[in-house]
């Protein structure tokens, strides 16, 4: 036992090496935006063109879930803490290419169209993410730009009841990359979707995701077995700074990760 667990912290050693080189090398672009196509035709040459099939979801990064001072019953206490992880994370992201999705709440102001559970917040027009209303707007310091795609779900997951699986797929996108809130509930559910619907490979960058509390979203920084007739188990690379831990998918079928 001892000796698989030296065995195990030399790869973890080998991987924050080679993370840290591969992710953490290139510097941030301040150029303007461009759309998705022109950037990685202009990047093709300087190796742009591998992540031409990598899609970043940015995931309900929005005043009511990650700024105190909207006093809303849907704020994730960590969620403010990594708003500056996750603008870095995709200025990357635009920086190599890759398509940036951002995942919105954008409710009725009935509430009609929001979880049975969480109607009792909405009331004479407002409540949460309610369209138009100050709350729904993005945090501040993200913006969407010229070629980034919009997409508004009502549940946990951005596949639900929205066309994101299509809009990926007729863009060429077999990778993913997530980031944002909350890591229990919509990058959890999110995840699990993207393994059912075949995405080769899932990434959430975990100092770019958030939970109500650390525990929550740190406890669980391994890989869970999934049942899914073939068992893998495994043990994920640390980085501290911008990408800490990437859940990785073995293959179009096994993927494992265990949050509450």
């Amino acid at each position: 036992m001892s000796c698989l667990l030296v065995l195990l912290l030399s790869l973890d050693k080998f991987l924050l090496h080679y993370l840290k080189k591969r992710w953490l090398s290139p510097r941030i672009s301040t150029s303007p935006s461009k759309s998705r196509r022109s950037m990685a035709a202009a990047a093709a040459g300087g190796g742009g063109a591998k992540w031409s099939e990598t899609a970043m979801l940015v995931i309900d990064m929005q005043k009511d879930f990650v700024d105190p001072a909207m006093r809303s019953p849907m704020l994730v206490d960590g969620g403010q803490a990594v708003v500056p992880t996750v603008a870095e994370a995709v200025a990357v992201a635009r920086e190599r290419g890759i398509y940036v999705v951002w995942v919105v709440r954008e409710h009725d102001p009935s509430g009609a169209d929001v979880e049975i559970f969480r109607r009792r917040y909405y009331s004479g027009g407002k409540g949460p993410t309610v369209k138009g209303l100050k709350g729904a707007d993005l945090a501040d310091g993200l913006v969407i730009k010229e070629g980034e795609y919009k997409l508004v779900k009502t549940r946990f997951s951005a596949f639900f009841a929205t066309p994101l699986d299509s809009v990926l797929k007729t863009s060429g996108i077999k990778k993913l990359v997530i980031v944002g809130v909350q890591t229990p509930n919509c990058i959890r559910q999110t995840v699990f979707d993207a393994v059912a619907l075949d995405y080769e490979k899932v990434t959430v960058i975990i100092d770019a995701t958030a939970a109500a509390r650390p525990e929550i979203h740190l406890k669980y920084k391994r890989y869970e077995e999934y049942r899914s007739g073939n068992t893998n188990l495994g043990r994920m690379a640390t980085i501290k700074l911008l990408f800490l831990v990437i859940y990785y998918m073995l293959n179009s079928k096994d993927l494992s990760i265990h949050v509450k």
